[in-house]
């Protein structure tokens, strides 16, 4: 192994593990935003608090990830042409994506603020449950603009091999999101409202914290305000890959709901709806939130790899793309199965820090606990499962064959777990029958990913051989 290692050249594995660990830290502090939410909110003394944020999270990340995914397409054309040198290129993708965030940040706030209350009803939430989660996301919704630019912006980064930049620049606005919940919650008396504005308050400080980077680089494709328009052609490179990218968000989002609303099922036929709060609710969202650690843990290795392999790709490097291939399949292995473990280990007292504690038998407190540890155990044991299935869809992504790694997640995934709820939660209406219903997806989508990826990378190596030897 050469000594130098870097996204187009040197070893693979260390290289990808330098890039990821920047954007592990970024990612683990943008979960921090809602856990932080969810932790102070417990402070507040309202009993349905954190079941109103973690129900409502499905509803919210249904609409903003379906914008959102956008990030992908200009993160993987921006990669492109930077790996091509085609200086001309990445400065159009640049200031085209930032104008185009601006636009579908806006356009994701007003249909969240719009359905709120019809998609929450349709999920089974009612009364003060209900009133909790509509406050909650209408009011995160008015930040979505923010959000996006920040999304993008942090997408521009890394394509251009920068992790380390949106981590400093989240961390200071993850502090300050910390903050302003303790003074809206402890100090203002609020609840919901008040950790959904800080949020609000934090992305706005990270959107002009990234702008003001991405405008001080001393690149030919850096931020100059005078640029800023959109170019058809990249904003149609742009949607070519990101529309699957946000369809295959929207999709998994709806699989989502159906099991959140699954969830109020189960608890409504345990505790009943009129119980002082929703305790299998209230378990699930503390569990699904500690998860979402791993899971951003899981989803760094991805977003380099889509870095890694987008960059080798558009300079025609397939040998290497398949090394980085590798590596990213033996990183996102460790990575998953150690964050499981951690989460597994430590479940006790980190669900303690959501008021999810061990109750006596029979209690509210009881129920909430127990729901809470069988989420943990169902999903955490087999979680390397779903390091399989993210990098083989972000590695097609790369790839430039969106639609493929599209129709493989909504197939593999999201089709097996609604029929999964309609036929066999129908039959036996247990938590564990929900939530087992994960592996067995993740499992089922990751080998046709795997098996999909390996023959593209043939494809495009057989393709490439056949030009040079035209040329010859």
């Amino acid at each position: 192994m050469s000594g130098k290692s870097s996204i187009t050249e040197g070893g693979t594995f260390f290289a990808l593990l330098r890039f990821a660990l920047p954007l592990m830290a970024v990612n683990l502090l943008q979960v921090f935003y809602t856990s932080a939410d969810m932790m102070i909110v417990g402070l507040s003394g309202v009993g349905d608090a954190v079941g109103a944020i973690g129900t409502t999270l499905p509803m919210i990340n249904l609409i903003v990830n379906a914008f959102m995914g956008m990030s992908v397409g200009a993160n993987v054309v921006l990669a492109g042409a930077i790996g091509a040198h085609d200086g001309e290129k990445a400065e159009k993708v640049l200031h085209t994506s930032l104008v185009f965030s601006v636009i579908i940040g806006i356009l994701a706030a007003l249909i969240g603020m719009a359905v709120s209350r019809p998609v929450l009803s349709v999920m089974g939430n009612r009364g003060e449950l209900m009133n909790l989660s509509v406050k909650y996301s209408v009011i995160y919704f008015a930040g979505v603009p923010a959000l996006s630019v920040t999304n993008f912006s942090a997408a521009m980064l890394r394509a251009s091999g920068d992790s380390k930049s949106p981590l400093c620049i989240i961390g200071i606005s993850g502090l300050f999101n910390v903050l302003f919940n303790l003074l809206f919650v402890l100090a203002f008396g609020m609840s919901v409202d008040g950790v959904a504005l800080a949020t609000v308050l934090a992305n706005i400080l990270s959107a002009i914290l990234l702008i003001v980077r991405l405008a001080k680089r001393k690149t030919p494709y850096a931020l100059r305000f005078s640029k800023l328009r959109l170019n058809k052609k990249a904003l149609f490179s742009i949607v070519h890959i990101g529309v699957p990218a946000g369809l295959q968000s929207i999709l998994f989002s709806v699989s989502h709901l159906l099991i959140q609303s699954s969830v109020l099922t189960v608890n409504n036929s345990i505790a009943g709806a009129d119980a002082a709060y929703q305790p299998v609710v209230k378990g699930c969202s503390a569990a699904t939130n500690l998860e979402t650690f791993a899971n951003t843990a899981v989803n760094a290795v991805t977003q380099a790899a889509i870095t890694f392999i987008g960059q080798n790709a558009g300079a025609g490097n397939y040998k290497r793309c398949r090394r980085v291939r590798r590596s990213a399949y033996g990183l996102g292995f460790c990575t998953a199965t150690l964050s499981a473990m951690l989460l597994l280990l430590l479940h006790k007292p980190l669900l303690a820090l959501y008021g999810v504690t061990p109750g006596e038998d029979g209690t509210l407190e009881r129920i909430a606990y127990e729901s809470a540890a069988a989420r943990m155990m169902i999903m955490m044991a087999p979680y390397f499962l779903l390091a399989f299935m993210e990098t083989g869809s972000a590695i097609m992504q790369a790839l430039s064959r969106p639609l493929t790694a599209t129709a493989v997640s909504v197939c593999g995934s999201v089709l097996f777990r609604v029929l999964w709820i309609i036929f066999v939660f129908d039959a036996v209406p247990t938590l564990t029958v929900i939530f087992i219903s994960y592996p067995i997806s993740w499992l089922l989508t990751g080998t046709v990913h795997f098996i999909f990826g390996q023959r593209e990378i043939k494809a495009l190596e057989k393709k490439q051989a056949q030009q040079s030897s035209c040329l010859q």
